[in-house]
């Protein structure tokens, strides 16, 4: 049965407006006008911790909200944003000496932890590709092309392995092995996770949009084998999150937010790619339809892990987007009605009406979870209002055929 067309309207107009909201906060509340930059820590009460670390993580993915955002707005101030952004990032995370980027500097900027964490180095790349798209000039254009193709030459030359395939974790400033590779202390310390893969497939997807260099296309197709093959369980279609060097799997919980997540991100990249298109789309289902055992029918949410019932900021926002996709490939309404049950959990829980943004998230007693922050290393306005532009673009597609 076809979904209403006033029902995609409104779906449509609420995330407009929500990304809009998200915006506004992240223009007006986070800039760090004493050392520049953006702050790197805030809690929910809209306190600023001025002593903290300001992260890689989160500075890049400022740059690639505020660039998407102005690539579908045309909005003047999302632009200075993200110029800004860029200029933090090129400006005092970028490694001079031996390229790479920084995990996190100082406040002031003044140190660095030099760790070179692949992740980082992915959203780096993610960011400076779509900030690639808004930039008018076209010296700055050949600029910004050369430092993302320094970004994909440093991953493919320190974090590539060549005998096993795959990407490690991390590595040291200058590109030698680490010993402890995790990317949070709540990870394991296992060389090759899938989370770190997956980013890596979405930043090469993206540069892969203006940069078609068959390198690229051929590490880009490898990573969708990977996850096709390997990362994603044949026989539960869970993703595995933790390998050892030689890709054999570690015991780990199943992620619901990273299955629907990589359900729609897969086939995005092999769609760019044009590489086991079929077999991304067949999976796409299969993921969301195993991401479905989390969804919380009774709360209308995905939880977080299977052991932990809570409602996180990132998973409900990623579910929104992962149970569309699945919507439009299968037509089934099931999963349209979870991607909008998902919207409105987050509009009556997770969303600050008072002081702006999202909360991190909603603990297992139904209360917001504490001590979590509102604007830090990790918490930043990449997948909300990455799923605020895929909804609109999603649902806008169906309502011009029903016009």
């Amino acid at each position: 049965m076809a979904i209403d067309r006033a029902l995609l309207q409104s779906y449509h107009d609420e995330l407009q407006l929500e990304l809009e909201e998200i915006m506004t906060f992240w223009r007006t509340k986070t800039m760090d006008f004493q050392h520049g930059g953006f702050i790197g820590k805030m809690d929910n009460q809209g306190q600023v911790d001025s002593n903290a670390a300001k992260g890689l993580v989160l500075n890049a993915r400022i740059l690639w909200a505020f660039s998407a955002a102005y690539a579908k707005t045309q909005q003047p101030e999302y632009l200075k944003a993200a110029k800004r952004a860029y200029e933090t990032l090129t400006e005092l995370f970028y490694d001079e000496k031996y390229n790479g980027y920084y995990w996190s500097i100082s406040p002031d900027g003044g140190e660095a932890n030099t760790r070179k964490q692949v992740y980082g180095q992915a959203f780096v790349l993610y960011a400076l590709a779509e900030y690639h798209r808004i930039v008018a000039n076209e010296y700055e254009q050949v600029v910004v092309l050369a430092q993302a193709g320094l970004v994909f030459g440093w991953i493919e030359q320190y974090s590539f392995d060549q005998i096993n395939n795959g990407y490690w974790e991390a590595r040291d400033r200058d590109g030698s092995a680490l010993e402890d590779m995790r990317l949070s202390p709540r990870d394991r310390n296992d060389p090759k996770t899938m989370n770190t893969h997956l980013h890596i497939l979405e930043a090469y997807a993206n540069f892969y949009r203006i940069w078609p260099n068959p390198s690229l296309h051929q590490q880009l197709n490898n990573l969708i084998d990977l996850f096709l093959d390997r990362i994603i369980d044949p026989l539960n279609h869970h993703l595995i999150c933790f390998f050892d060097a030689q890709w054999k799997p570690s015991p780990s919980e199943v992620s619901y937010g990273h299955d629907i997540e990589t359900a729609w991100l897969l086939l995005e990249a092999a769609e760019i790619a044009q590489h086991r298109v079929e077999d991304a789309l067949r999976m796409a289902v299969l993921v969301a339809h195993a991401a479905s055992e989390g969804f919380d029918a009774q709360l209308g949410a995905l939880m977080y892990e299977a052991h932990l019932p809570e409602k996180h900021w990132w998973v409900e926002a990623e579910a929104m987007v992962g149970f569309l996709n699945a919507w439009e490939i299968t037509q089934d309404e099931d999963f349209f009605k979870k991607s909008l049950s998902c919207w409105t959990y987050i509009k009556h829980q997770i969303k600050d009406h008072e002081k702006g943004e999202w909360f991190w998230g909603i603990d297992a007693n139904g209360n917001v979870m504490a001590g979590e922050d509102k604007v830090g290393f990790w918490k930043c306005p990449y997948h909300n209002a990455r799923a605020c532009l895929e909804v609109m673009r999603r649902t806008s597609q169906y309502i011009s055929k029903s016009n």
